[in-house]
């Protein structure tokens, strides 16, 4: 009598069981698989008319390469790329080569994975944490992402820092400019490093990364290095307004190195600032009337707005009418610009909205990062971020600010020409 065995395989304790994760990797195999495919015979058919001698068609399908796991944000999935063979090449030479725009040759996991890295160091995981906390996210052992595997993007990113460092900037220029500093405490060092930040607005009204550096807090000195540092990699031309807060260092550095460009303060620095003097039962009400001040359709109302907001806080709060009243033009600066840039030029919100995370990593926590590694991070960080950030509004309007037409309350000056009646 013959009897079959059986054999269960048995459910091991830190397996996770997840059957829709297991059918998003089994649609994701199959949708990228039909892409490389699909991206072959386009190719195929875009170099049709190359012909051999006898008529037949040079590039033909050469099979598949060997499959190899690619690690996704839902777990590793298996693929392989379509092999194009070129029959009609004599030697490496003339030979065609068919590259993927989609699985590049030596490819291992995608971008958005190393765009992840960054953003898990800033939250405090060190490399050897790596493997377990992505265990979870994708898959068991996260393969390509190994504690070398990071060390190795470290040593690149830092290659990739220094590249960025001394690129040519002669053929650039910067319409509008917001500048800011970023602090962080990194291990357990008492002094807080400081990173300076200067994000730019080009002529076709995309937002850009400009300059990026420690600092000694926001010294003068230190925004100066900045300053000098992006003048003499060739940005001549200064920018027509710069938004920061009130950091007397930017200011005075900005005077020196491009004093044509105009001030605006950050509405978000001083609404902080300004709250900051009073208790936090009034706090609500203040900052409505704040907004009513920079929300206002023109200067002389936003101006008749910080009279009502003196003569209902001067009495009790001084000092926080004070705060305001001391910056009032540069407050207002942005009136004298198009009405389409205000939501850009008033507040400081590009830098803000990147490093609203690195801001929550400057407390003093075992395993934090190094001040070498923290620049890298925030780095990769906002490379990241700028891929996202929002074009400017009204784009064509750039083109008036940069011929230096003249605004007032957001719409464009115009001058009615003179005719002398005979």
């Amino acid at each position: 009598m013959n009897e079959t065995t059986t054999i269960v395989r048995l459910r091991q304790p830190d397996a996770i069981d997840d059957p829709l994760t297991d059918i998003l990797r089994a649609g994701a195999r199959k949708l990228l698989a039909q892409a490389i495919e699909s991206e072959a015979e386009a190719y195929l058919a875009s170099m049709r008319d190359l012909k051999l001698p006898d008529g037949r068609e040079r590039l033909v399908r050469h099979g598949h390469g060997p499959e190899r796991m690619l690690q996704t944000d839902i777990g590793p999935v298996e693929v392989s790329r379509v092999k194009i063979r070129d029959r009609g090449a004599t030697g490496n030479e003339d030979r065609i080569r068919f590259s993927s725009a989609i699985l590049p040759k030596w490819a291992r996991r995608t971008k958005s994975l190393d765009a992840l890295l960054p953003i898990l160091y800033l939250r405090g995981v060190s490399t050897g944490d790596f493997q377990e906390a992505l265990a979870a996210l994708l898959g068991k052992d996260a393969p390509n992402l190994s504690p070398s595997v990071i060390a190795r993007l470290t040593g690149e990113w830092q290659g990739e820092y220094e590249r960025w460092q001394t690129r040519d900037l002669s053929a650039r220029r910067y319409v509008y400019v917001w500048a800011d500093g970023v602090y962080l405490q990194a291990r357990m060092e008492d002094q807080a490093e400081c990173i300076l930040v200067l994000i730019g607005a080009t002529p076709e009204g995309k937002k850009e990364l400009v300059g990026f550096q420690a600092g000694v807090r926001e010294s003068a000195q230190s925004w100066r290095e900045l300053l000098v540092e992006i003048k003499r990699r060739g940005l001549s031309i200064a920018p027509r307004i710069a938004v920061g807060d009130g950091a007397l260092g930017f200011w005075k550095a900005l005077d020196e190195l491009f004093p044509g460009t105009h001030h605006q303060r950050c509405w978000l620095h001083k609404t902080a600032n300004v709250l900051n003097k009073v208790p936090k039962s009034v706090q609500p009400g203040m900052k409505t009337a704040l907004r009513e001040i920079y929300l206002a359709p023109t200067r002389a109302q936003a101006e008749v707005a910080i009279d009502l907001f003196a003569e209902a806080y001067q009495a009790r709060y001084p000092k926080a009418v004070e705060c305001v009243r001391k910056d009032q033009r540069a407050l207002l600066a942005f009136y004298d610009w198009p009405a389409e840039h205000w939501i850009h030029l008033r507040t400081t919100n590009p830098i803000e909205s990147v490093f609203a995370t690195v801001r929550h990593r400057t407390v003093r926590t075992k395993g934090a990062l190094s001040p070498t590694t923290a620049r890298l991070m925030v780095f990769k960080l906002i490379l990241a971020a700028s891929k996202t950030w929002r074009r400017l509004m009204g784009e064509n309007q750039l083109p008036k600010v940069i011929a230096g037409v003249r605004f007032k309350d957001g719409a464009e000056i115009t001058t009615t020409p003179t005719h002398n009646v005979a």
